[in-house]
């Protein structure tokens, strides 16, 4: 009983996630920017290569696509990805000072969307969004591939 409980609760939240992200949309022109992006650095896309799925990617169960080794080289590589609400300097003194109930004044004013980091690097802004009583991102912004690779230099 508690296995069918799980699963459709499983299932319910899958859907929540599905609609959220439906209503993000759908942008088409993120392959151009890479292209645009890779062609500035004077790299030459393969155009042989098969596109790769995101369910792909999640389900670590599911084939990698052979034809493409050096994909699948990165794919297992882990990343840490987080979200930054905001930041601000404060001396050793009054760190040292802080107790359970302290306020820390950040950077930020309420309502500005949160930094999304990959590895320490600003990949996109967002906002924070429940879904099935769990706390989730939607991505509002996200910085183009050519910014990405230039930052990376």
């Amino acid at each position: 009983m508690s296995d069918e409980n799980s699963t459709s609760d499983e299932q319910a939240m899958a859907d929540e996630w599905a609609a959220a992200l439906e209503e993000q949309g759908d942008d088409g022109g993120v392959e151009d920017e890479w292209a645009a992006a890779m062609a500035e650095q004077g790299i030459e896309p393969e155009h042989d290569a098969a596109p790769v799925e995101l369910d792909e990617l999640h389900d670590e169960g599911a084939p990698v696509n052979m034809s493409n080794p050096d994909l699948d080289v990165i794919l297992d590589i882990p990343v840490t990805i987080s979200m930054e609400v905001g930041s601000t300097e404060i001396a050793i003194r009054n760190l040292l000072q802080l107790n359970q109930g302290s306020v820390i004044e950040l950077d930020r004013m309420a309502g500005e969307p949160l930094d999304i980091k990959v590895n320490g690097t600003l990949i996109a802004h967002g906002e924070v969004v429940v879904v099935n009583e769990r706390f989730g991102i939607r991505l509002t912004d996200v910085v183009s591939p050519s910014e990405r690779i230039r930052k990376l230099r």
